[in-house]
């Protein structure tokens, strides 16, 4: 019986609410400007994002005079039963810093190269 294992649809480890809570944990005055740049979403995705998250905890939000202040809530816990027993501190704690630029492979061509199951097949 031979299986297509043709490229499977794009995925990433990450979820958009986490790319969006990383940025704001390094600088609790970002904009959502700025949010939307870092992460590649729209004002209003990343605007109902940061609700998602102030609605479940993951974080405050208050004014000083023009600008939003957040606070993240790092004792947190995840939400999905997998991971529940994990704070989201110790996650954004591996992403405390920026990237500082490319790795030690940017030249390399990173690209998904097909379904996973190819390098496991060998």
């Amino acid at each position: 019986m031979a299986e297509n294992l043709g490229p499977r649809t794009s995925w990433t480890f990450l979820t958009q609410h986490a790319r969006v809570l990383m940025p704001i944990s390094r600088d609790t005055e970002v904009r959502v400007r700025d949010l939307t740049a870092a992460c590649g979403l729209t004002e209003r995705a990343v605007q109902a994002i940061v609700t998602d998250l102030e609605s479940a905890g993951y974080l405050t939000r208050s004014r000083h005079g023009r600008r939003n202040h957040y606070q993240v809530v790092r004792h947190t816990f995840f939400r999905h039963p997998a991971e529940a027993g994990h704070e989201i501190g110790d996650f954004l704690a591996l992403f405390a810093d920026p990237p500082s630029g490319p790795g030690p492979d940017a030249d390399r061509d990173l690209r998904p190269r097909g379904d996973h199951h190819e390098d496991h097949d060998q």
